[in-house]
């Protein structure tokens, strides 16, 4: 007969052979990025700007819907592609006056949306959809390449001036895909029109907010006009240090604001599926001998694998000044997507992430259309912002003049 206590010795070794091999695997498998929200603010419902370049007017409408739930106007789904339409109608005029010198595309900038809010009113979603071309999804390939190559002809004809049809055919154009932009139109039993649902309804006042950059190349503290393709207003940005544009955004967040946030997504550590926007530490270029010949007999997607698995938080670059400018210099840093800052959260390692709204719907990630950037990642690939004017912080109010 087996001895008992030799029975309950050998399960006692199992037991501990299967603990210690439980924890082998626990310290094998990444815990993954775990986040803990630190201030959110109150945002709109994400939307999806699906086959068309029009960001722009999804982050800007995005932060004016939250700033309306801020002010307590409540939630009205604003129409992207009103401010879209009216859009094409200016850059049309641009184009065409600068003899096609100039930069034509269904991009824009935070601005924009403001421009067409104080110059030509707002409509609901529901009111103008935009989708008048056969298709339930926003698909503007095809209409792009024909604004464009009509505002060509217009510019190379042999009549040697600019016949008086030409703005009406283009605005045909226009009328015919995205449809014809209401005069008037009746919202919960009462008539307006698009300005006076702006005036009392949306209750913005567009000269209220404010359009920030951060770039060297320019004097600090003073304006610019920020030179990049989709700036087709010309428009001039305040230009503000790294650690400035830090703590503006922070104080903007900390204190009930949303920003409308211009950025790279290029990068390789944006990664959409995963929810996340990060600037790992480890570079090619610093890698010792061995690692580098490994490096360079790796693929493509075996080297995004190896520095960017988005498994677990990391430690990431030092962003400085001079990496920002160089990135800006070098076109490593454009104006590929508009989005909106709505908090700020920490991973379980303490570091600081913000919150970020997209416009790509929300079943691409777990996070509902949300991202997570680090703040290495803001400080390095943001190119542009734009905030309430109560949400810069006192002292840089004064170095900018702002009142």
């Amino acid at each position: 007969m087996i001895n008992k206590l030799f029975i309950t010795g050998i399960v006692s070794l199992l037991i501990g052979c299967v603990a210690m091999a439980q924890e082998e695997v626990e310290e094998k498998i990444p815990e993954g990025y775990q986040f803990t929200m630190i201030k959110e603010v109150t945002g709109s419902a994400v939307n999806d700007q699906q086959r068309a370049g029009t960001c722009w007017s999804y982050s800007t409408l995005g932060m004016i819907e939250a700033e309306m739930l801020r002010l307590g106007k409540g939630y009205i789904d604003l129409s992207e592609m009103f401010v879209v339409r009216v859009s094409y109608e200016e850059k049309a005029k641009n184009y065409v006056r600068m003899h096609g010198n100039y930069n034509f595309s269904g991009g824009g900038a935070l601005n924009d949306a403001f421009n067409v809010l104080k110059n030509y009113g707002a409509v609901p979603q529901e009111i103008y959809t935009g989708l008048n071309y056969g298709t339930d999804v926003h698909t503007h390939g095809e209409l792009d390449l024909v604004l464009k190559q009509y505002l060509d002809g217009v510019i190379k004809n042999k009549n040697r001036k600019l016949s008086t049809a030409w703005f009406e055919g283009y605005k045909g154009i226009l009328d015919a895909y995205l449809g014809k932009t209401p005069e008037k139109f009746e919202w919960n039993g009462k008539e307006y029109t698009p300005i006076t649902f702006a005036d009392e309804l949306v209750g913005i006042i567009p000269n209220d907010y404010y359009y920030f950059t951060s770039y060297s190349h320019h004097p600090f503290y003073e304006a610019f006009v920020l030179e990049v393709p989709d700036n087709w207003t010309w428009s001039s940005y305040l230009n503000v240090p790294m650690d400035d544009m830090v703590a503006l955004i922070d104080n903007a967040i900390n204190n009930g604001f949303a920003i409308a946030w211009a950025s790279d997504v290029s990068e390789t550590g944006f990664s959409s599926k995963n929810g996340l926007a990060i600037i790992p530490e480890e570079d090619i270029n610093e890698m010792a001998d061995s690692e580098r010949l490994k490096w360079e007999k790796m693929d493509k997607d075996e080297r995004k694998n190896q520095l960017y698995s988005f498994k677990a938080p990391g430690p990431e670059k030092k962003i400085t000044e001079e990496m920002r400018q160089k990135a800006f210099d070098n076109y490593e840093t454009t104006d590929d997507h508009g989005m909106v800052l709505t908090g700020i959260a920490n991973d379980q390692n303490g570091t600081k992430y913000y919150y970020v709204k997209n416009s790509w719907g929300t079943d691409y990630n777990d996070y509902g259309g949300y991202f997570y950037a680090s703040e290495a990642f803001i400080k390095y690939k943001t190119m542009s912002w734009s905030v309430h004017k109560d949400a810069i912080p006192k002292g840089l109010k004064k170095k900018l003049g702002i009142k």
